[in-house]
């Protein structure tokens, strides 16, 4: 019996994973479809390139609390289940990805998975299992985002940032051992979204955000 409910918990957390909110966002604040600008991704990076900072942030916030909420739900009805803890939260993250409500046809008439890149669902569920971890992790993220300027280098850093924290809170006070792989397991879902950023980042061409991204436009306008 408890078998079952925890797969249909974990339906549950896929179902709240996928919640796309960078997608509804825009629509308000533009009544665009964020899938049609720059990345086409449902993150907090795209929907700000789409509608502007405080729609990007909200966006960030919310993702992190859906994959935190997961987490909490599960410490309450499963306390003893660490692994479960761990698993919750990536399955929310792939929710995140691969949304159920953004399936849709393409031009070729093939189906398609609208989703994110999975950083801020990862930063969620460090959160859930660590809330405090919030305090490092959106600074390290809005530093790596806002001044160097690359916002995949901030999404793959970020889970690695909070496997630290995890590992040296099994060390220091004893937490579960489980927690420290939730970091390298999100990881590896996020390298996979991650694939052409990588690339572009290896030649030099990957997309610029932040006060980088301001200081290329205003060269390129006054060459122009």
């Amino acid at each position: 019996m408890e078998y079952l409910q925890k797969i249909g918990f974990l339906f549950l957390a896929y179902c709240i994973g996928s919640i796309p909110w960078g997608y509804i966002l825009v629509k308000l604040v533009k009544g665009e479809d964020v899938r049609e600008v720059a990345s086409g991704r449902t993150g907090g990076t795209n929907t700000m390139r789409a509608a502007g900072f405080a729609s990007g942030f909200i966006t960030s916030l919310l993702d992190i609390m859906k994959t935190a909420s997961v987490v909490w739900i599960a410490q309450y009805f499963y306390p003893t289940s660490p692994w479960f803890h761990v698993l919750s939260p990536l399955i929310a993250l792939v929710g995140h990805n691969y949304s159920i409500y953004l399936i849709r046809r393409d031009q070729d008439g093939k189906i398609t998975v609208g989703g994110g890149a999975g950083g801020t669902p990862a930063v969620g569920g460090i959160v859930g299992l660590w809330w405090p971890s919030i305090f490092i992790l959106v600074p390290a993220g809005y530093f790596m985002v806002m001044i160097i300027g690359y916002a995949s280098l901030a999404t793959m850093s970020l889970p690695l940032i909070g496997t630290v924290i995890l590992l040296i809170r099994f060390i220091k006070i004893g937490t579960p051992w489980q927690y420290i792989f939730f970091g390298l397991l999100a990881e590896i879902f996020i390298v996979w979204a991650l694939r052409p950023n990588i690339k572009r980042l290896m030649n030099g061409t990957e997309r610029l955000v932040g006060i980088r991204a301001k200081k290329q436009a205003k060269i390129i306008e006054s060459r122009e």
